[in-house]
């Protein structure tokens, strides 16, 4: 006969980029340990919401697979003495196989007769090793972050704050720093309560009636169809990054979109620093037209019903105003700043301590630009502009934008080079230097872009292996293996 079992951890709120690692490594070492423990079972499913990682196992066999194994002894030339009786070599294996010599049997292997015995294992009741094997794997996970409290020396990803482990309508006897575990969970933090799960397979809908979405399958298509919904109902374009949308997955327990609005007047600051504002600070998606271009409204996911939404609505408006007015500020100030005294600033940040400063990789850039140049026969006034676009190509790295929003060097470059008055392939260049970022994105489209983006590279490249940085199986710090692609796509696509 078989039960299910469900093993759940519940917790203080978990940081959302932990939760699926941890969910899967609850899983993964659940199932080796059953099938290292000769225990049948059927599908596994795991959960995790920011309070909770769990597993439900179907079908698993109510006691372990009987096993008979055949191990093989020492030969026979060495299992017997001259005198016919087992030797010291024989008697050693049967005592550390638990056996009586009577019990061997000997067996033709290859042309040589070995010893044998014939091991018999009875499976025992699943439920009386589970306590045992769940708080071994308790105990085995780890994590980025560890946390202990109270005067508990275990640690954990977060406290533990209850557990349900069960094999069918049975609790599992298990108990770690002071909490036991039992058959209660507890719902949503504020629209949900404790409750008693009466069948292990009943977990999902009794915290389905808690408020608690906790198929992480399911919470993310609820996100994505009411995403979807309402673009489709004010005819907007939502622009649903991936790893936004992971993040939003494990911060919530039952999702519920809304939307909210911002003033016009912020759109005058180009739209790649509005909408990363809203992404890394708020965790909120923008909303563009049908030619891309941002729209002053977002949307967000709450952790909770639809309840008051206007007024969960005006108080993220409130937060968001207050960052976009920050954003709006460092903009205004950047463009006080001349590049001539941006290019100062460099000077003195350190690129690598054995390779100077970021104002030396710039010279260096410039001086392989240039020797690119010659060597490619480009045209005196595009040459003139390969030089420049090197000179400059850093300088975005001491604005306030980039400070705060490292992911927008280049991009903020070739805003502020552009009012700055420089040529437009200069500007557009202090962007693309940085291509390709990432596998799979386009390449400088401009042969100055090109060209000083290979220089980048290079540079990045030679310095590193001078001074003894180089690639290994495990460890690539300076992205030098991506390097190397980069410039081999950029000449590969001119």
């Amino acid at each position: 006969m078989s039960k299910d079992l469900l093993f759940e951890i519940g917790l203080e709120e978990v940081p959302a980029r932990f939760l699926r690692a941890a969910m899967e490594q609850l899983q993964d070492k659940l199932v080796k340990w059953l099938d290292a423990s000769r225990i049948a079972h059927g599908e596994v499913t795991a959960f995790a919401t920011p309070r909770r990682l769990a597993v439900w196992v179907q079908n698993v066999a109510d006691k372990q697979e009987d096993v008979s194994e055949e191990v093989k002894g020492p030969s026979r030339k060495i299992a017997l003495d001259d005198s016919g009786q087992w030797s010291k070599a024989a008697l050693g294996f049967a005592k550390s196989q638990g056996v009586d010599p009577e019990s061997f049997t000997f067996k033709e292997l290859g042309g040589v007769e070995y010893i044998y015995v014939t091991k018999n294992s009875v499976g025992v009741d699943t439920k009386s090793i589970l306590s045992e094997g769940l708080l071994g794997i308790l105990t085995s996970m780890t994590f980025p972050k560890n946390m202990r409290w109270g005067a508990h020396e275990f640690k954990f990803v977060r406290p533990i704050k209850w557990m349900v482990a069960m094999l069918g309508s049975e609790t599992v006897d298990l108990e770690i720093t002071g909490v036991k575990a039992g058959n209660v969970t507890r719902g949503h933090r504020f629209l949900g309560g404790e409750a008693v799960i009466p069948e292990a397979s009943a977990y999902r809908d009794v915290l389905r009636e808690q408020h608690v979405i906790v198929d992480v399958d399911e919470r993310q298509e609820m996100i994505v169809s009411q995403i979807q919904a309402l673009a489709q109902e004010k005819d907007w374009n939502i622009a649903i990054k991936d790893d936004l949308l992971e993040e939003v997955l494990f911060l919530v327990e039952t999702p519920t979109v809304l939307y909210g609005s911002f003033d016009s007047s912020f759109l005058h600051i180009p739209q790649e620093v509005l909408i990363t504002s809203m992404r890394e600070h708020q965790r909120y998606f923008p909303v563009l037209d049908k030619q891309g271009q941002l729209l002053p409204y977002f949307v967000t996911v709450r952790s909770g019903d639809s309840r008051s939404l206007d007024v969960i609505a005006r108080g993220n408006e409130k937060v968001l105003r207050a960052r976009l007015s920050d954003a709006k500020f460092f903009y205004e100030e950047d463009q006080k700043l001349q590049i001539k005294d941006a290019l100062s600033k460099l000077e003195s940040i350190v690129f690598h301590e054995e390779l100077g400063t970021i104002g030396d990789k710039v010279r260096r850039i410039r001086r392989i630009s240039d020797q690119l140049s010659a060597k490619l026969n480009v045209s005196a006034d595009a040459a003139d502009s390969v030089s420049r676009a090197a000179d400059i190509c850093k300088f975005d790295l001491v604005t306030q934008m980039v400070y705060e929003f490292p992911e927008l060097q280049g991009v903020m470059g070739e805003d502020y080079a552009r009012k700055a008055g420089e040529k437009e392939h200069v500007a557009k260049a202090v962007f693309e230097h940085y291509q390709p970022r990432f596998a799979g994105d386009s390449v400088p489209s401009t042969m100055v872009g090109s060209i000083v983006s290979i220089a980048d590279k290079i540079d990045t490249i030679v310095g590193c292996f001078s001074i003894g940085i180089i690639p290994t199986g495990s460890q690539d710090p300076y992205a030098l293996r991506r390097q190397a692609a980069g410039i081999v796509q950029i000449i590969l696509e001119h």
